[in-house]
């Protein structure tokens, strides 16, 4: 290859000439040939002058573009060689653009330390969390319960307010949610206003007044939902109809429970129950469950810990039907407390499918520690229609 950077070859008798002069050939020239002719002498390249202390840098490297030095001249210096005049001990390198690289075994290289094969320590096993902030769902739990019982003894009609109040946030949540992840626009006020209705009029007429209250509030979202436009009609108003029915139309039972004349034991049972075999099914699957119960639906969830939720609500309810329950029976309650295990547990179940669909974890972050209001609704809703109809059939709707 041509190189205009190296200039001309220097004259006859110069250092560094290889060509033939006119007195003959060079003594210790290479032999005449093809590459070696006269005549080829300007295509031949004449080696470069290497400076006795090539620096490191500056211009003259920049201006000619060419790699530096650096591998050794011969072929048996093998950890490098040594500048004649100076006296220094330079590096080879495997690959300069100039000269090629040379062979590996050519240039050994360190050895890396071999690796210790001494027994590493196991990591500390991590503890078992129970997946929330324990202390503040306690506190909420108790603040809750506290309320609850305080207006369910002391004037029903505050008690059906509490149910009413619980409503209509739980409908505000469930709203939000589907339009916030599903773009679904419920109608809120005619379901949060219908849902209080529901309530009152279940306490006040009973299972009629509840039917009646569920048909308007049906009736209110299809025409409320009529002053918007026309796209996505029949999403919205399907998921108004269903709010209606999942959120007030199932709390409305607890309201009935309450027109009993043990109403408020009645209403205190059905709490204690469903609280008792949530409990259970926790406590029972967080330190023994290993067989997955849904694990598409709710991971957490195990057969151990609904095993766990049917013996404590079966014990609980027989402690309740024969001790707060006029005319209860210790044997009412285990049926009573294996179908509140049941339908909890399906509750439940139902409003995580409700969730993981939505692509949620909680439904509000209301209360801390448990979510929101509808977190902690899912397993008394659907409880609450079995408990009213077990107890109307085990000791009169009186």
């Amino acid at each position: 290859m041509r190189d205009s950077s190296w200039g001309a070859p220097p004259a006859a008798g110069q250092a560094g000439y290889w060509g033939p002069t006119a007195g003959g050939p060079v003594q210790g020239a290479a032999p005449a040939g093809p590459a070696y002719d006269a005549p080829q002498a300007q295509q031949t390249r004449p080696m470069p002058i290497v400076p006795d202390d090539p620096a490191h840098g500056g211009a003259q490297d920049d201006d000619r573009g060419a790699a530096r030095l650096s591998g050794p001249l011969f072929r048996d210096e093998t950890q490098g060689f040594t500048h004649g005049r100076t006296g220094t001990t330079h590096d080879p390198t495997p690959y300069s653009p100039q000269y090629p690289a040379q062979s590996p075994t050519q240039y050994p290289t360190q050895n890396p330390e071999p690796m210790s094969h001494a027994p590493q320590p196991a990591p500390a096993p991590q503890k078992k969390s129970a997946g929330r902030d324990l202390s503040a769902a306690i506190g909420v739990g108790v603040g809750l319960g506290v309320l609850i019982i305080a207006s369910l003894f002391i004037v029903k009609a505050v008690f059906v307010g509490v149910v009413a109040v619980a409503v209509v946030v739980g409908l505000w949540e469930l709203t939000s949610r589907l339009q916030e992840r599903k773009e679904i626009k419920a109608p809120l006020v005619p379901l949060a206003v219908g849902g209080a209705a529901m309530v009152v009029a279940g306490y006040v007429r009973g299972a009629e007044g509840a039917w009646v209250a569920m048909a308007l509030t049906s009736l209110a979202v299809l025409v409320w939902r009529m002053t918007e436009p026309p796209e996505g009609y029949l999403k919205d108003v399907t998921a108004g109809v269903f709010a209606a029915f999942y959120v007030p139309f199932l709390a409305t039972f607890v309201a009935m429970m309450l027109t009993a004349d043990d109403g408020s034991w009645r209403v205190l049972t059905f709490l204690l129950l469903t609280v008792v075999s949530d409990t259970g099914a926790y406590a029972v699957g967080w330190r023994f469950g290993k067989h997955k119960l849904a694990p598409r639906i709710s991971p957490g969830k195990t057969r151990e810990g609904l095993l766990g939720a049917v013996l404590f609500a079966m014990v609980a309810g027989a402690l309740c039907m024969q001790f707060l329950i006029d005319g209860g029976s210790w044997w009412q309650g285990l049926l009573l407390g294996l179908a509140v295990a049941a339908s909890a547990t399906l509750g439940d179940l139902g409003e995580s499918m409700i969730k993981r669909d939505l692509g949620i974890k909680d439904m509000g972050t209301l209360l801390p520690g448990h979510g929101g209001i509808m977190d902690r609704l899912d397993s008394l809703l659907p409880t609450a229609p079995v408990v009213w109809l077990l107890m109307v059939v085990f000791v009169g709707s009186a």
